[in-house]
């Protein structure tokens, strides 16, 4: 039996504590982890350089470096608010086109579109944006911990904060292994604690790597049952 809930009921899970609005360019703070309009959040800190919601000190002297765009989040209250994207897009484009500038979303469409021009003439732009391009980036150095798999040639790779473990578990199974298919048989593990496969980079990076330099370390070996 399905079970329908009110939107409202969401609402302090989905809207700026700042602007009491739904959140829009979903902005977290790395260091508690709240969320905010990225507008919202960057006037705020333009003052100060605590979280609006906790107070918890972000940084001395240069917060907007510990912030960063919430992709999943932002995705959740799109889908559970009806026609807030559509709205918020139109919204953009209306800004833009009164201050007589191009709109940075039009622009990225259409430079995504010439780069495919040759292959796929009838491509609709808007549904096949590499979106990924856009998103926080991580570094990462894979590290073999095994004397049983190859150690990679390249083992500093960047790649989209919303990458799971299960990209880097293919990744390297196709590397090391020589067979994407077998990514079941790789671990891959950070400060020694085995990482599960639906964790995105983003999120071992705050828990597990926010206090120490990048790129963030982790190992991988041959899977051990337990």
């Amino acid at each position: 039996m399905e079970r329908k809930i009110k939107l409202k009921s969401l609402n302090s899970h989905i809207t700026c504590k700042i602007c009491r609005g739904y959140l829009i360019d979903a902005t977290t703070v790395t260091e508690c982890l709240h969320t905010f309009c990225k507008s919202c959040l960057v006037k705020h800190l333009e003052e100060n350089n605590t979280c609006p919601t906790c107070s918890i000190i972000i940084h001395q002297s240069h917060p907007l470096q510990y912030i960063s765009h919430d992709r999943t989040m932002q995705d959740i209250v799109y889908k559970l608010v009806p026609n807030l994207q559509k709205n918020e897009e139109r919204s953009e484009r209306k800004f833009y086109k009164t201050r007589g500038l191009p709109c940075p979303r039009d622009l990225v469409i259409q430079n995504h579109g010439d780069e495919h021009n040759e292959d796929k003439a009838a491509m609709d732009s808007h549904a096949e944006v590499d979106y990924h391009r856009q998103d926080e980036q991580v570094s990462v150095c894979l590290e073999c911990i095994s004397p049983h798999l190859k150690t990679l040639k390249r083992r500093f790779i960047r790649c989209s904060a919303q990458a799971t473990i299960l990209h880097l578990k293919k990744f390297v199974a196709k590397k090391a292994l020589d067979e994407i298919e077998k990514y079941k048989d790789i671990d891959i593990l950070c400060n020694d604690e085995l990482l599960g496969k639906d964790h995105t980079l983003k999120f071992v990076y705050v828990t597990r790597w926010r206090f120490q330099n990048p790129p963030l370390i982790l190992q991988y070996r041959p899977r051990i049952d337990i």
